[in-house]
This record gives C-alpha cells, sequence and structure tokens, in this order.
C-alpha cells in the first residue's frame, strides 16, 4: 500500500447546463490520510466522484494506485437488502454454506475465491464499527441512519482498499459510533481522501486538502493546524495589503509633484524666452522638446501607479473575506436563576410503547444556562426539545414555562418563507425595528446589499441557517430560550464557525443537541445532560 495515491493533470469539468465546476486542476494526494475542506458547492463530493470513475472529466486526467473504494454522502442503497447483500458478501457465504453440506461443484470454489474467512473478516469489522451482533440475513429497513452509514463503511473496507474515498462519513452517527469509526480510519495504512465537516476527525488527518475551482492545496498537519497556517497567512496578506495601499498612496503623490514641477518649468521657461528675443522657431522647438520631457515623466510616473495598483490588487486576492458574525444582542439577556422550564415526571408515548423510563423524566432550565444534549440516535431526545418548547403535548408530567419566549431551531430550518425575501423574513419577525436598522443587522449576518433580497429557497444551506439566526435572534420579542437540534448536520465548517460566533453574542439559555464535540467545546456548554434508555442525568463535559 506504501504506493497508494491520487494523481489529477489538468483536470476540468462543468456539469451538461455549462456551469463550471473545476478548471486544468492538478494535484498528488499521497499515501496517509488527507482531509478535504471548502465551502458547501465547491465541488468536494464531485471531485470524489470524479477519482472513483462515477463522472467523466471534460478535460485532463485521474489516476489511482491501486484498490479504490468509495463511500458516497448518500448511500444507494433500497430497504430491501439484506446486511449479507449490502457488505457484498452474500454470494460467498451461500457457497460456503453450499460446500459445508457437502455440495463441491467448482462455481461454489470459484465464488469463494480466497474468501474461506469471509465470515470471520466481516465479524471483526462490524464488531469495530459498533455494529456487533448484527444478523448477516436483517434487512436494511430495519437499521437506523447510523448503522447503514455503518453498514457502508464496514463494505468498503472488506474490499481491502488501497485507496479510501469517504464523503461525510460521521453523518447520522451519534458520539459512541463516531468515536469508533475514528479508530478504524486511524489504523488505515493506504491513501484516504475524506470530505467532512467533523472538525474531531478532521484533528485525526496528517494533511488537509483545500480545494479551489482551479487549485487543491496541501497543508501538512491536521486542522487545528490548518487554522493556524491560514490566520497567519491572512495576516501576511493584511500587511502586504497595507504596504500596497501606502505605496500606491506614494506613487500619486509622486506624479502629481512631478506633474505640478513640469507645469511650473513650462510656465518659467515660455516666460524666459519671451524675454530672451529668441527667434519664433527657436523657441518654438525648446517648448516642444520640454512638452516631450514633460510627457516621458508623466508616462513613467503613470507606469509606476499602474503597477503600484496591481500589487494591491494581488496582495488583495489572497485575503480571504471576513467570515464571522459579529453583533451584540443585549436584549436576550436572562437573569441568573430565573427559571425559564420546569418539567417533572414526562412522559410521552409512541406506537403504544413509552419514551422514556417509568416515572418519566425530570428538566428544569434556569438563567443563561448553555446545556448540551447528547445521547443514542433515537434516545428521544428531540423529542424532549418539543415538550420544551411546546409543539408536543406530554402524556403523562407537569410543564411550568416562563412568560419568556421560546425557540426552536429544527434540522428542518423550516420557519422562513421560503417565497419571501430574507429581508421580508426579518421584516416579519421585528416588524417595530426601522428598516434601515434591520438591514445593518442583516449585514451583520453577512447579508450584504443585494444578498438581502434573495428569496430564502435559493439559498444555500448556510445561508439559511444564518437567515433563521437573523429571524430568531433579533426578533420581537427576543428569545430567552432557545432549542437547536443538530444545527451543525450538513453546514461547511465556516458555516459552522459563523452559527458559532453568532451563539457566543447571544445572552438566553440555550439546549443543544449535538454529536460535534468540537461545536459544543466553541460555544461554552456549562451543563451537560445524557439521555439514554430513557433516564436523563446529569453528565461532566467529554474530553474531545
Amino acid at each position: 500500500m506504501s504506493d497508494a495515491a491520487i494523481v489529477c493533470s489538468n483536470l476540468s469539468f462543468a456539469w451538461p447546463d455549462d456551469t463550471p465546476v473545476f478548471h486544468d486542476l492538478s494535484f498528488t494526494v499521497p499515501t496517509g490520510r488527507t482531509g478535504l475542506v471548502a465551502p458547501n458547492g465547491s465541488g468536494k463530493s464531485t471531485l470524489l466522484k470524479l477519482i472513483a470513475g462515477e463522472l467523466t472529466p471534460a478535460t485532463g486526467s485521474l489516476s489511482v494506485g491501486g484498490t479504490l473504494a468509495h463511500l458516497p454522502q448518500s448511500l444507494p442503497l433500497t430497504g430491501g437488502l439484506t446486511v449479507a447483500e449490502v457488505l457484498g458478501i452474500a454470494e460467498v457465504i451461500r457457497a460456503l454454506d453450499a460446500v459445508e453440506s457437502g455440495d463441491v461443484g467448482e462455481e461454489h470454489f470459484a465464488t469463494i475465491g480466497d474468501d474461506w474467512d469471509i465470515e470471520e473478516r466481516t465479524r471483526a469489522q462490524l464488531d469495530r464499527l459498533g455494529l456487533a451482533g448484527l444478523a448477516l440475513d436483517r434487512g436494511l429497513s430495519t437499521l437506523s441512519g447510523g448503522q447503514v452509514v455503518s453498514l457502508g463503511l464496514a463494505a468498503q473496507l472488506l474490499k481491502r482498499p488501497d485507496v479510501l474515498l469517504l464523503d461525510e462519513p460521521t453523518n447520522n452517527l451519534d458520539l459512541a459510533a463516531r468515536h469508533q469509526l475514528y479508530d478504524v480510519l486511524a489504523d488505515f495504512t493506504g491513501c484516504l481522501l475524506l470530505v467532512s465537516h467533523d472538525r474531531a476527525l478532521l484533528d485525526r488527518m496528517e494533511r488537509i486538502a483545500e480545494l479551489g475551482s482551479d487549485e487543491l492545496r496541501l497543508y501538512g498537519g491536521d486542522f487545528t493546524a490548518y487554522e493556524e497556517a491560514v490566520r497567519a497567512e491572512q495576516e501576511v496578506a493584511e500587511k502586504n495589503i497595507r504596504n500596497a495601499e501606502q505605496e500606491l498612496k506614494r506613487e500619486k503623490r509622486e506624479m502629481q509633484q512631478a506633474r505640478e514641477r513640469a507645469e511650473r518649468r513650462q510656465s518659467n521657461a515660455a516666460r524666459n524666452l519671451k524675454s530672451a528675443g529668441l527667434p519664433r522657431i527657436f523657441a518654438g522647438n525648446m517648448k516642444r522638446g520640454a512638452q516631450e520631457s514633460a510627457g516621458r515623466s508623466g508616462q513613467l510616473h503613470a507606469s509606476r501607479v499602474s503597477e503600484a495598483k496591481a500589487r494591491l490588487d494581488e496582495a488583495g486576492r489572497a485575503l480571504r473575506e471576513e467570515q464571522r458574525i459579529t453583533l451584540d444582542l443585549p436584549d436576550t439577556l436572562v437573569p441568573a436563576g430565573r427559571n425559564l422550564f420546569i418539567g417533572s415526571g414526562l412522559q410521552v408515548h409512541h406506537a403504544g410503547r413509552a419514551v422514556f423510563a417509568d416515572g418519566g423524566v425530570d428538566l428544569s432550565v434556569r438563567g443563561p444556562e448553555r446545556i448540551a444534549l447528547t445521547g443514542p440516535n433515537g434516545a428521544g431526545k428531540t423529542t424532549l426539545l418539543r415538550l420544551v418548547t411546546g409543539e408536543l403535548t406530554p402524556d403523562g408530567g407537569e410543564i411550568k414555562r416562563s412568560e419568556g419566549r421560546i425557540a426552536y431551531l429544527s434540522q428542518r430550518l423550516d420557519l422562513l418563507d421560503l417565497e419571501r425575501t430574507v429581508a421580508e423574513n426579518f421584516a416579519a419577525f421585528a416588524p417595530e425595528r426601522p428598516e434601515a436598522e434591520r438591514m445593518n443587522l442583516l449585514a451583520r449576518f453577512l447579508f450584504r446589499g443585494a444578498r438581502a433580497h434573495l428569496p430564502v429557497r435559493v439559498l444555500s444551506g448556510g445561508e439559511r441557517l444564518r437567515a433563521t439566526l437573523a429571524c430568531v435572534l433579533c426578533a420581537e420579542p427576543a428569545p430567552q430560550l432557545l432549542l437547536l437540534d443538530e444545527p451543525t448536520n450538513n453546514l461547511d465548517l465556516v458555516s459552522a464557525g459563523q452559527l458559532e460566533s453568532a451563539l457566543d453574542s447571544y445572552r438566553g439559555a440555550f439546549m443543544v443537541i449535538s454529536h460535534d464535540e468540537k461545536f459544543l467545546a466553541e460555544i461554552g456548554v456549562n451543563r451537560w445532560l445524557r439521555l439514554t434508555d430513557g433516564a436523563l442525568e446529569e453528565t461532566g463535559a467529554p474530553e474531545v
């Protein structure tokens, strides 16, 4: 596996409507673990499909050293398949069963090949990914979303690939499943190229590849090292811009001074010629010579100004656009100790089955607490949030809410009117704010100029999150309790950072469901709750 690598030469690709994605892209990904990052819509998944041969480039070439396996973001699986069929071992298992029963037909031996230990290898791989005890004849439709993702990864690893492509492999995985995946990938010795917004996973990479339309830049080290390198580049770029601005001012000043000197010389020369009484033809020649000399000087200074402008433009291109949300939200302030929500013995039944343990669960939210609600998938975390917001009525127990507003951001981000613009939605949430103030606030959420007047339906996932946050956090009345359900799902790293900076400005209480440990650490969580086996318990912060 030591020679496993991905080599791309002069690759270009566009969609059938001629929308360009890549142009003349060249790079090499060596053996080892590489994380691929870029904003959503930049073509990360498309690049993996091109490497896997699922798409064909318009020009250029791609080559892969060794056996390749690819786990896409959306698995092309149907509920009628069995676990063995998803793993690609069903025919081998049937051939093994036939041989064990005494059928020694040559076709069975051809099917088995070197895979006499396939069942043992499969069982070991499933165990490592948290799928111990999963029956090979079990139907895919009976598995959770997280189990399906882990099963898909197991299927790719059973191919013993030299090159492994993974697209958002931690989507739908709870914390336990994520850490099992981290351990499995740490042992992979081939060429791993993965797309992920999971910073804990990216911090386990050996290098980070930043994708652009015509360039893929490799940074040595994990994601934290990549962020530090980008910050250092930005500091250099900002310094270069300041220097280029000063140089341009200096060149413009010198050009103006040279023009004024030339005009004074011409004026003086004209007076001297007139008083000297020289012949007209001689005086004309001297005047033309002075004008030509002034013209050459002007061209020289104009060229220097043009070159200074070019250097400023070049320095500006190296500066990345500011991506952080900066705002102050004093209206969201909640006094310490105020009871925002108290629930006692809460119980809900789904399909005749109790979601929570006997006696229900107790939950209180006081003051500006920042609460993380964790637990395995299917434990009832979203159900608990819906009880808090009042969207769901409990079948048992008592609830007391304060008069303050509770805002709920579901995974679907469905609070806004898709046909209205961002500005129109914001006006509906904050009608008493003057329009100029609303536009200023939208600019702080990075909706500037024409971007504020786009319909919500055309926004990307990250843009829709920012628009929703603007409407919720700046609404009237301001929310005292904010509930967020997996808010970083499908967000790129820039958008996740924007969410973090917005929550830093929020002064009320919030409760967030998330499996993203880095995100929870960044937003200042000070209370940890875990819901498992129907019971809600206080826990300490996990080690990241």
